[in-house]
Formats: structure tokens, C-alpha cells, sequence
């Protein structure tokens, strides 16, 4: 609902700007058509393969960074669905006809565990969240605003009255058909941004670790 209220709002200051254009160009050579340039890029493109290349590296770093706690939630997720699996085992074993013996000192340990795994998991992703979060702003930020002043001056450049999200159209349901080669320009953004310096602010990835 937010994406085609924002949407909304832009198709608003596309009519604006060109019921204003039409207006002063009806007042000057009537029979000349006024057309506003409007194109599309799609910012799910830019960690593709052929992508921006340091939004890439930035990502696969995160990933790295993060890796070790992925692997140690993991090995807690496993042995939390191994216990599980016990645990149900031993109370088969006790739904069973007649009853099979079991070691009760042993199955109350288990449970014990289990239960304690379980609200370990929780809060151990819960931190990681967090703490990606936190660490996703300090790499991606300066680099997402980079790339959002370089959108502007690509429109500039290019003539372009405006430039649209092509990802929260098509997931908002808004396009229903589009000509990709005349107005998706993803590709030829991407070109534009690789081939500029990396500012001093994205050029190399803060040091703090989670």
C-alpha cells in the first residue's frame, strides 16, 4: 500500500509538471507538442552479475563479515531440530503399548537443553539482526547516497525529466506494459556508474566489525 501511495504521488507531479508545460507552451507556439522524457531503472539490477560492481563487493563483503555468525546460529538450529527429533522419539517410546523403559534423568536433560536452545536461538538472531542492520547502514549508506547523486547528474546529463523504480512499479502492479529498450536505462546506469571514481566516503568500507 506505501509503494502505490508514493507511486500515486508521483504520477500527481508528472500530471503537474506536465499540465505546466503544456500550459506555457500553449502560450507560445500553440501548435508545438511538449513530451517529457520519463525512463525507468531497476535498482534490483545493480547486484546482478553484470551490476555495480562496488555495490557487489560491498554486499559480498557483509556476507563474509557475517558468515561466522550465520554458521554458529546454524550449528545451534541443528542440534535444536537433533533434540527435537530425541525428544520425540523418547515419547513415542512412552506412547507405545506397554510402555518402553526409559532413562528419565537422561530425557529431563535433553528437554532442559532443547528449551534453552530455543530461546538461545532466538535472541542470538535477534542480536545478528541488529547488528547487520547497524552494519549494513555504515557500509551501504554512503554508497546508496553516491549512487542516488549520481542518478541526478545521469538524468542531467541524459535530458531525462524523470527517473522511476522500475522494481516498485512492477511489485506494485502498476506496469502493465512497457517498451524495455526505449525506456529502461539500468544498463546503461550501471556503465555510467562504474566508470566513475569511488568517492572518499565509499572507497574503502568503515572498520568497525559486529
Amino acid at each position: 500500500m506505501k509503494r502505490f501511495n508514493l507511486f500515486a504521488a508521483t504520477l500527481i507531479f508528472v500530471a503537474a509538471i506536465a499540465g505546466s508545460v503544456s500550459a506555457q507552451g500553449a502560450g507560445t507556439q500553440a501548435n508545438q507538442a511538449t513530451t517529457l522524457k520519463i525512463v525507468v531503472i531497476n535498482p534490483a539490477m545493480f547486484d546482478s552479475k553484470e551490476g555495480i560492481t562496488r555495490y557487489i563487493n560491498a554486499m559480498d563483503s557483509l556476507e563474509a563479515e557475517f558468515k561466522p555468525i550465520e554458521a554458529k546460529i546454524q550449528q545451534m538450529v541443528t542440534r535444536y531440530n537433533q533434540l527435537g527429533a530425541e525428544l520425540k522419539k523418547i515419547q513415542d517410546q512412552l506412547n507405545t503399548s506397554g510402555g518402553v523403559p526409559i532413562d528419565q534423568k537422561s530425557a529431563d536433560a535433553k528437554l532442559v537443553e532443547y528449551q534453552t536452545l530455543e530461546k538461545s536461538i532466538k535472541r542470538e538472531q535477534e542480536d545478528a539482526k541488529e547488528k547487520f542492520e547497524r552494519r549494513q547502514q555504515q557500509v551501504m549508506g554512503p554508497l546508496l547516497q553516491e549512487i542516488g547523486k549520481a542518478m541526478q547528474d545521469f538524468a542531467n546529463q541524459r535530458g531525462y525529466d524523470l527517473i522511476l523504480d522500475a522494481s516498485k512499479l512492477d511489485n506494485a502492479g502498476l506496469i502493465l506494459a512497457y517498451n524495455p529498450v526505449k525506456i529502461d536505462v539500468t544498463k546503461d546506469f550501471i556503465t555510467y556508474f562504474n566508470s566513475r571514481p569511488a568517492s572518499a566516503a565509499t572507497a574503502t568500507a568503515p572498520a568497525t566489525k559486529p
